[in-house]
């Protein structure tokens, strides 16, 4: 089977997919810290237990609650995916979109709360390179 080809998005197609991709990721930062919390509150309990008195209905229901939101954050990153963007941080709900500009592979950088995709960076430099968009650094359409 052939894999399929990298979108590379211009700002303005990523601007175009923020409401979708603002929801989903919305949803996954508020999973991500339910997850944790459940987390936390099944050490607590487990803790205090021993091995031969097994989990309590009380950790089963707890476990079984991480599983759920383990599961739907799994399932919106591949939505998020199937849009073409990754990705890329739970606290900050980080997500990059692949670009061009000029003749090199780059990353169009947008964090939860931004009002549009106004940030680019290397591939390799991730979040601590990000650089403000620039008229000049606009990346046109390459496809």
């Amino acid at each position: 089977m052939a894999e399929a080809a990298v979108r590379h998005f211009t700002v303005d197609e990523a601007n175009a997919t923020l409401p979708y991709v603002r929801r989903i990721v919305e949803d996954i930062v508020a999973d991500y810290h339910r997850w944790r919390d459940c987390i936390q509150r099944y050490e607590v309990l487990a803790g205090g237990a021993t091995s031969q008195e097994g989990e309590t209905e009380e950790q089963v229901a707890l476990r079984e609650e991480v599983d759920q939101y383990a599961q739907r954050i799994n399932h919106f990153i591949n939505e998020l995916s199937r849009v073409g963007c990754v990705f890329k941080g739970f606290e900050g709900g980080l997500v990059d979109f692949r670009s061009r500009l000029g003749d090199r592979d780059v990353q169009l950088c947008w964090k939860l709360g931004e009002p549009e995709v106004a940030f680019w960076h290397e591939v390799d430099a991730g979040f601590a390179g990000r650089q403000p968009l620039q008229p000049q650094s606009v990346i046109e359409e390459t496809e």
